[in-house]
């Protein structure tokens, strides 16, 4: 599994490989207990951490992710929106495409939400929040 981090920062010098490593296992604790692991022997979970670990060696300013907590136990999905609202705190942009919108909406600054490939609502997420008549026209129930 470790060497899936490494790769994931060779833009990078390797000078910040050990540093950037670091902060993913601050992040994904249990990334580091199975750094010896082979990923493909990890859990869902895991290997989507092992994902986000990854993308975050390279340094980016810019996250994109797709279907965050698709397949994943109700423990791993707190553990990776967790992350997200660690990551998004720290400054790092996120663009994140995902169907458990009430929980994606609990993180979230900004709203897009696309109908048939058109925008259909373009706004503040509190603004979704609020208004419980907006989340269930654009998105088919009440989000509880």
């Amino acid at each position: 599994m470790e060497e899936n981090l490494t790769v994931g920062g060779y833009s990078r010098p390797a000078a910040r490989d050990a540093i950037n490593r670091s902060k993913v296992f601050e992040l994904f604790p249990i990334l580091r207990e199975r750094r010896r692991q082979l990923a493909r022997s990890m859990s869902g979970g895991e290997q989507q951490m092992l994902a986000m670990g990854r993308a975050l060696m390279a340094e980016p300013k810019l996250m994109l992710i797709d279907e965050l907590s698709l397949g994943l136990m109700p423990k791993m999905v707190d553990v990776c929106f967790n992350a997200l609202e660690a990551l998004r705190k720290g400054g790092l942009t996120i663009v994140l495409v995902e169907q458990n919108t009430a929980r994606a909406l609990e993180i979230a600054d900004s709203v897009c939400i696309l109908t048939s490939g058109s925008v259909a609502f373009l706004g503040a997420a509190a603004a979704v929040r609020a208004d419980n008549s907006l989340f269930e026209k654009y998105l088919g129930d009440s989000g509880a």
